[in-house]
């Protein structure tokens, strides 16, 4: 080996060695990402997005609290089918003047007050009760529907992630065979010292993308790992859902939407609360049924009577305005966000349409660039083989390749990506068809 030869080498040998290290690092990094799942609590790690999103709404709040939430929505509309406003309460007395004169005079009283419900209260209550009831579904599912944007989200990024990954491992298993076929040709007088340079500081190049790759792969796995409380299957499915039937304009999805059935009962619900308020102007009136059971002295007989009363209060506006502005101001609220909401929703809808359709034809051309360059790659990869063409023009035809490869592969998840933001605009679960 010449000294020129030798220095060449040296010079790029630090290049190399840093592309390897931060390589290995992120091999190791990722590894240890995937050993990890060992640690993790005993969920089955997903491999398609339907399994993700259930994964990670087990793990949502409105999931592990939705069988307390229902039943107090039952306990409400127990309340309203009740006979009384409030439970009956039971009133015992007693009076004697043993600590007196003691000349045996004895009172004895026991009696049940049972609150009445106002005219109209107990209807009202009802409704309200079974509009929170099912504004508690509607609320269960627009949550279900934004855990499912976070994890598709997150879904595909893991998805393009993980194709860069695969694709700059390939990029320097081809780079490095390369380099190793220029030095032998070097070694045999074929190629000068140039051109091993340039096959091993595209090698080198190629080791950094890996190092990067593997940086982003470990970060995506470490989003979707917060969402779904495990690691995904390192094999999982990278299919995409099933496309959608697009309504013409959104009116058609306005009544089944998640997020619009949501703000609608919790309208209602406002609604149903100022209308309960209004007839609530005044404390429940009381119905009294007592007995007394007296004697006025010693060998008197005892005398038993029956009380039955009424006790009315009278009521306050200023008391019960503050109630009832409350109702109605969450009213009209949460009527100006719904039809802020069915505008946001549309213009989603339309955008993510649009987006399908324009990956659909990127992906087409993807598809035929990288058929083109596969093909370029053989023809050139023969021909500098033979000496019929130079070095530059066999790395800048690999780097053609390498990103129509990366393009098309990019296309493909992109396209599945869209459709899932398509399907999420719609109000559809990743489960649902």
């Amino acid at each position: 080996m010449s000294r020129s030869e030798s220095v060449s080498r040296i010079a790029f040998l630090p290049a190399r060695l840093l592309g390897a290290g931060l390589c290995s690092l992120a091999v190791l990094s990722t590894g240890n990402l995937w050993a990890q799942s060992t640690l993790a609590p005993a969920v089955s790690p997903p491999a398609t997005l339907t399994q993700a999103f259930a994964a990670a709404w087990a793990r949502q709040p409105e999931a592990q609290s939705l069988d307390m939430r229902r039943d107090a929505a039952e306990a409400r509309r127990q309340v309203a089918d009740s006979w009384t406003a409030q439970p009956p309460s039971l009133e015992l007395a007693g009076k004697t003047d043993q600590l007196s004169k003691n000349q045996g005079s004895r009172e004895y009283a026991a009696g049940v007050t049972l609150p009445l419900w106002l005219p109209g209260e107990r209807s009202r209550l009802g409704a309200l009760a079974d509009a929170e009831s099912k504004a508690l579904d509607s609320r269960v599912t627009a949550a279900q529907l934004r855990t499912a944007a976070a994890v598709r989200d997150a879904w595909w990024n893991w998805q393009r992630a993980r194709g860069e990954r695969l694709l700059a491992r390939e990029r320097l298993v081809s780079a490095q065979r390369l380099a190793e076929d220029v030095r032998r040709r070097v070694k045999a007088g074929d190629l000068a010292r140039s051109d091993q340079h340039q096959a091993d500081g595209a090698a080198a190049s190629a080791e950094v993308a890996l190092a990067e790759s593997g940086r982003l792969l470990a970060a995506a796995t470490q989003q979707l790992r917060a969402l779904i409380g495990a690691l995904p299957e390192e094999k999982a499915a990278d299919g995409p859902e099933t496309p959608p039937a697009v309504p013409a304009d959104f009116t058609a999805l306005d009544a089944t939407h998640p997020a619009v059935v949501e703000l609608f009962d919790r309208a209602e619900v406002a609604r149903r609360s100022a209308d309960l308020a209004s007839v609530q102007t005044r404390n429940n009136p009381e119905l009294l049924l007592a007995t007394t059971r007296e004697r006025g002295a010693f060998g008197d007989d005892y005398q038993q009577t029956v009380t039955l009363g009424v006790r009315i209060f009278f009521g306050s506006e200023t008391r019960n305005r503050a109630k009832f502005g409350l109702a109605r101001a969450e009213a009209l609220e949460t009527e100006g966000q719904l039809r802020l909401e069915r505008e946001r929703l549309a213009a989603d809808l339309e955008t993510a349409r649009v987006r399908v359709e324009s990956t659909r034809t990127q992906l087409a051309a993807a598809e035929k660039r990288f058929q083109l360059a596969r093909e370029s790659r053989g023809f050139f990869d023969k021909s500098f083989r033979l000496g019929e063409s130079d070095l530059p023009t066999r790395l800048r035809i690999e780097l053609e390749a390498v990103e129509a490869e990366r393009q098309n592969a990019r296309a493909r998840i992109d396209l599945a990506a869209a459709i899932s933001a398509l399907r999420q605009a719609m109000g559809l679960l990743p489960e649902q068809k």
